[in-house]
């Protein structure tokens, strides 16, 4: 099967590096020093304590690839609009896009039949670019639970997890959701296919919307977040009013919000990827993991109050890294 990953980072690596063992023929859009590790030495992933290299097609100009049969969005979500034309470009009449982001997709009300069908969402669909260049009808959503890192150029480190839900658009069972989830459980993935995977959504962007950006401003772990009294509960109230959104948005929560904060802190010292972007001086996911959310709350007449405070301070957080062309980290006095 003619593959591309759009954005072999850490979970697009780890996904074209899974396919590739599988012997399908990928092709990976990547750039700077992780391109040319690839070309030089393949995509290696470390996993289970060895490292393996994977053979991959690897390029920074998707006009090169020609049509595929499947393509992975593996960029951020604030990277998409600027490539979705070129995306456009991969794609021939019976492509298959599975869309990897975190946070709010930009197809999120696309085929729901309800009051909003068909509404953009400007924070993470600036002008609906991604939808005039992107068919719908070709989608696929996904959520990843696998956690990954680059340790080095063209080197992918799978840290743990090997979960995927996979589904339609308008939640319905067809023949290629089936098959793109055989290809998947294939290269080794646990694959759910969903009939709501909206609310499914959500579960994780419940987390998100709220440990990510405070632990961007705190620097703090998982469980020093959830486990300081104060952090706590400013994460509960996050919770509640993304919880209200969500219902007012016909979202059924599976998991009471406690469980999903103990499912959190099990997790231990594990820097979100927001503080790791931080750490690094990368953009941050904001706008698809907070901003979302606040716009969301606008059109269901949520009031977001913590919500709003913390998105405004990591804002400003962002902006001063980017005009800085800097980073924040915690280092040990010497």
């Amino acid at each position: 099967m003619k593959i591309c990953v759009v954005g072999a980072g850490a979970i697009g690596g780890l996904v074209a590096a899974k396919l590739a063992a599988i012997d399908q023929e990928v092709s990976v859009v990547v750039r700077g020093p992780h391109l040319a590790a690839i070309r030089e030495k393949g995509l290696r992933l470390q996993e289970s304590g060895s490292e393996r290299s994977y053979r991959v097609s690897a390029t920074d100009k998707m006009s090169e690839l020609g049509i595929q049969e499947l393509v992975v969005i593996g960029l951020k979500a604030h990277q998409v609009p600027g490539v979705a034309g070129e995306i456009n470009g991969l794609c021939g009449p019976s492509t298959v896009v599975v869309t990897a982001q975190n946070g709010i997709p930009w197809w999120y009300f696309y085929k729901t039949g309800g009051p909003h069908e068909g509404a953009v969402l400007e924070s993470v669909d600036p002008g609906g670019v991604i939808a005039k260049n992107i068919d719908v009808d070709r989608v696929l959503g996904s959520i990843i639970y696998p956690a990954a890192d680059i340790v080095a150029p063209g080197v992918i480190r799978h840290v743990e997890g090997d979960r995927i839900s996979l589904g339609e658009v308008d939640n319905s069972d067809t023949e290629r959701l089936r098959s793109t989830a055989k290809l998947f459980r294939d290269a080794g993935f646990k694959v759910r296919v969903s009939s709501d995977l909206r609310s499914e959504l959500w579960v994780k962007l419940w987390g998100n919307c709220t440990f990510n950006p405070i632990s961007a401003l705190t620097h703090a772990t998982l469980v020093d977040l959830i486990q300081f009294p104060p952090t706590r509960a400013l994460v509960e109230r996050m919770m509640r009013e993304a919880q209200e959104i969500g219902e007012k948005l016909g979202v059924r929560f599976p998991v009471t919000l406690d469980k999903r904060i103990a499912g959190a802190e099990a997790v231990g010292k594990h820097k979100t990827s927001m503080l790791q972007d931080v750490e690094t001086g990368r953009p941050l996911e904001l706008d698809a993991l907070v901003g979302s959310v606040l716009e969301l709350g606008r059109i269901t007449d949520v009031p977001t109050p913590n919500l709003t405070a913390v998105h405004a301070c990591v804002a400003l957080l962002a902006k001063t890294l980017q005009d800085e062309k800097g980073r924040l980290r915690i280092e040990p006095l010497r």
